[in-house]
């Protein structure tokens, strides 16, 4: 089973460099990184997909994420309701006589054409990870030349739970971003 976590983070120089380090030292792969600013200056927002079916391993990364430096707060959403996108670019071969074809068919998935050269279209999309699997595949015979593509976002469903600027240098004790301060590993 994937585990996902949404990591608050500081927004500094070195932080991204840390939590791969850790993974790696730990020998957990990570299946995708998604990172950006969030709703709060100085908090970027990460969501982490492992690979990992081990339930006392899977503590061992939320646990070693909580205690790394730059870490404000994470969450566990391996098994909560959770909004989850991924975005793609696709390019494919596609002169002036396919592109109606090819317009149906990308529209079937919700999908648009962003750029036409001469003998090119650009495709993007932002939907859950099969249906661009589908649409990946159903572009196939077009002849793909390029995909540019991003992990798994994710975003709990329900209450928010904001961290103040106040705390972005505060110890573990202080901060207070998690609904529930656990000693123990639920998910």
């Amino acid at each position: 089973m994937k585990q996902t976590l949404i990591a608050l983070v500081e927004d500094k120089p070195g932080v991204l460099n840390r939590i791969a380090s850790l993974f790696r030292r730990r020998n957990f792969n990570i299946e995708s990184l998604v990172v950006g600013k969030s709703e709060t200056s100085g908090i970027s927002r990460m969501t982490i997909v492992a690979n990992e079916v081990d339930r006392r391993k899977r503590g061992n990364i939320y646990f070693n994420l909580l205690n790394l430096v730059n870490v404000v707060a994470v969450k566990d959403v391996s098994e909560l309701a959770c909004v989850t996108r991924e975005f793609i670019f696709i390019k494919v071969q596609a002169g002036p006589d396919k592109l109606n074809e090819l317009n149906q068919l990308v529209k079937k998935f919700g999908a648009r054409i962003v750029d036409m050269g001469l003998d090119t279209v650009i495709i993007e999309t932002a939907d859950e990870k099969e249906v661009i699997d589908e649409l990946v595949e159903s572009l196939a015979p077009f002849n793909i030349s390029e995909i540019m593509r991003t992990g798994k976002m994710s975003m709990r469903r329900g209450r928010t739970h904001k961290v103040s600027s106040e705390k972005i240098n505060a110890t573990a004790e202080e901060v207070n971003w998690q609904p529930e301060q656990i000693h123990t590993y639920h998910n």
